[in-house]
């Protein structure tokens, strides 16, 4: 079977091509694939398969195995990959995902695709939701991009022990099924600060919908205007909240790393 590694801002991740053939347990083998120490090592597995109502659809596995719903970063690369390797020949494409549809708008230099644009969809922002994790109070915002998100507001997201702090808020049980957390700082009206504890994976270098989650929440608030440059330890994204049908568009770079072949 063979593989390719590929990231978007370090958020990185094992693509198989499934478009004739699917793995029997795709989860199971996000798992194993995923270890940085045993296996290829990554955030998780996305399997790019043919779409009855798309040009093609993303499954995407977190790095604990568990199925997620979407993801900006991993959406990205699948559009570079599709490009690069001659799956097609468009620049405008819709992917099917488990949160519905999405275009993407590729943006080739010299023959490879180096970056795309998603349509996140419509944000949902939620009320301001106050937590106890580690027996101190946080108030935060709920925000679906199709998968769930918590933003939390803090003066300097780098001092934070993420790893002390994440599970306590992805396992909370104000989130039965578990959520992504935010951890955001704005820096004038157009510039987020971000790190985050993304579940199933725990911190990663990057998180598209989490980028797009935070802004929306930061702009519900007052504190950012529509047009925002997400600050985040692999690189920056670009994010809009279009007025005019209410979607997010991010920007971002994506890399391919290297192909393989996976041994029996």
């Amino acid at each position: 079977m063979e593989f390719t590694k590929m990231h978007g801002l370090g958020n990185d991740y094992i693509y198989l091509n499934c478009m004739e053939d699917t793995p029997d347990d795709p989860g199971e083998l996000a798992r194993k694939l995923s270890d940085r120490h045993f296996g290829i090592g990554g955030d998780g597995l996305i399997c790019i398969c043919p779409s009855g109502r798309a040009d093609f659809r993303m499954r995407m596995f977190n790095a604990d195995g568990s199925e997620g719903a979407m993801c900006g970063n991993g959406i990205r690369c699948v559009g570079k990959y599709v490009y690069d390797k001659g799956l097609t020949h468009r620049t405008e494409l819709s992917i099917e995902t488990a949160a519905g549809l999405r275009r993407l708008t590729l943006w080739p230099e010299q023959g490879k695709v180096e970056r795309v644009t998603v349509a996140m969809g419509a944000p949902e922002v939620g009320a301001p939701l106050t937590l106890t994790v580690g027996g101190r109070d946080y108030t935060g915002i709920p925000v679906s991009m199709g998968n769930p998100h918590f933003v939390l507001e803090t003066a300097d997201p780098a001092a934070l022990d993420l790893e002390q702090l994440g599970p306590g808020f992805e396992r909370h049980p104000a989130f039965p099924h578990r959520t992504n957390t935010e951890f955001v700082r704005t820096e004038g009206r157009r510039e987020l600060r971000m790190r985050v504890w993304e579940r199933g994976s725990g911190e990663t270098l990057a998180c598209g919908t989490g980028a797009c989650a935070a802004s929306a929440a930061m702009i519900s608030l007052g504190k950012l205007d529509r047009q925002v440059t997400v600050h985040l330890p692999g690189g920056d994204l670009s994010v809009e909240w279009s007025p005019i049908d209410g979607q997010m568009y991010m920007t971002g770079a994506t890399v391919a790393v290297f192909d393989g072949k996976l041994a029996d």
